[in-house]
């Protein structure tokens, strides 16, 4: 497995790690309610994840198995904001997503941060906090859930 920036011929295989993330593994945030999974899907649309990819102002990477196939898609901004860090059903459980947070974090470090902040999902928040985040204010609501726990991080 390897991190690299992710490029506009990785939007659709991106999104679709995306939103079968959300709706596979994302239960505890979602409790399967159509409503709540539709919003929370409304924006990982192809041409919306292409858009992401192509900002001046932050990094979205990916990481892939030998074969080039993504296995997790995460973004992190250039003031140090992990916006996302969603992985594959299928490669969950093998150090993806800890190797690709560790990328967000190195990249967000070469930009000249300190700290990473970030909106964790109730799904994620136990794997943040076995990572060095902490909790860093109450829950938020995002997208009719209560389940964003503001956290973050020392780095560098």
């Amino acid at each position: 497995m390897k991190v690299r920036d992710a490029t506009s011929a990785d939007a659709e295989a991106a999104c679709a790690v995306l939103r079968a993330s959300i709706i596979e593994l994302c239960a505890a945030d979602h409790g399967n309610d159509p409503v709540l999974m539709e919003r929370w899907l409304a924006n990982k649309q192809p041409e919306i994840v292409a858009g992401w990819i192509a900002q001046p102002n932050g990094s979205v990477l990916v990481a892939v198995d030998d074969g080039d196939a993504i296995l997790a898609v995460g973004s992190v901004t250039d003031a140090g904001e992990i916006t996302m860090n969603y992985v594959s059903p299928h490669a969950r459980f093998r150090s993806v997503s800890r190797v690709l947070l560790a990328a967000l974090e190195s990249r967000a470090a070469e930009r000249g941060n300190t700290a990473c902040r970030l909106h964790s999902s109730e799904t994620a928040h136990r794997f943040y906090l076995a990572n060095g985040y902490i909790d860093d204010g109450e829950p938020i609501r995002k997208f009719g859930m209560n389940s964003g726990y503001p956290m973050s991080k020392r780095i560098g």
